[in-house]
């Protein structure tokens, strides 16, 4: 785990430990497609590979036409890995040049300990990230308006372009909506990674961000974290 107030270390343990990340992956397909020129009314349309996705996943049937957008909410909020796989194939045809640029980027932020082998997250050998580095990213994505605006949302409605599949997002962070400050950012699980979470939490201009990778009691450590960290910047010693 690693936790930060205001963007400076306060506490951590094996931060630098590579670990499949499981679905905090998301964070980089979002930053992607986030960054990529395209219109707001941008739309993709779903492929046999795309609808076959497996793991937590919207229902998305080969050749639904959706907007890109809604697709970005349905990869965030409920971390749909058919919606995460539509995003990828929209932005470069196929999910292994997208892949390539992912790691790209990753270099670029100077996530050196980081490795990404798909998309969505899924375990995979090599596929790994670190507690820092994932710090980094998440700073990356919040940056981003758009995706700060979705992570910090407890459900949402999207659909495909015609309007006949609706589709209901609940936002798979549980600390979203009750814990006090929270405004993101992802969280994930997998049989490898564990559950893994990265929450961002501000209260009276104070920031605090959390890494957990492998966090078995997540929601409670975090909220636990979460309080110690922002009582340690009122009363610093």
């Amino acid at each position: 785990y690693l936790v930060e107030v205001d963007g400076k270390p306060l506490w951590s343990r094996e931060a630098d430990a590579p670990r499949a990340p499981a679905s905090l992956t998301k964070l980089m397909t979002a930053l992607l497609v986030s960054e990529a020129d395209g219109s707001p009314q941008a739309v993709a349309t779903v492929s046999a590979r795309t609808a076959s996705a497996t793991g937590s996943r919207l229902g998305l049937k080969a050749g639904d036409r959706m907007r890109v957008p809604d697709l970005l909410a349905a990869a965030l909020i409920a971390s749909a890995n058919d919606a995460c796989r539509a995003l990828a194939e929209w932005r470069d045809g196929d999910e292994e040049r997208f892949v390539g640029r992912m790691n790209a980027r990753a270099a670029a932020l100077g996530l050196v300990r980081t490795r990404f082998r798909n998309a969505c997250g899924h375990d995979a050998p090599g596929h790994r990230s670190t507690a820092s580095d994932l710090a980094t990213l998440a700073r990356a994505a919040m940056a981003r308006p758009d995706i700060a605006a979705l992570v910090r949302r407890v459900d949402a409605v999207v659909s495909t372009v015609d309007g006949r599949r609706r589709f209901p997002l609940s936002n798979r962070n549980a600390l979203i909506g009750r814990y006090d400050g929270a405004i993101g950012v992802k969280s994930g699980f997998t049989a490898l990674a564990g559950p893994c979470l990265i929450v961002l939490a501000e209260r009276h201009d104070v920031q605090v961000l959390l890494v957990m990778l492998n966090g078995r009691e997540r929601w409670w450590d975090a909220h636990r974290m979460l309080d110690r960290a922002f009582e340690r910047a009122a009363h610093p010693r």
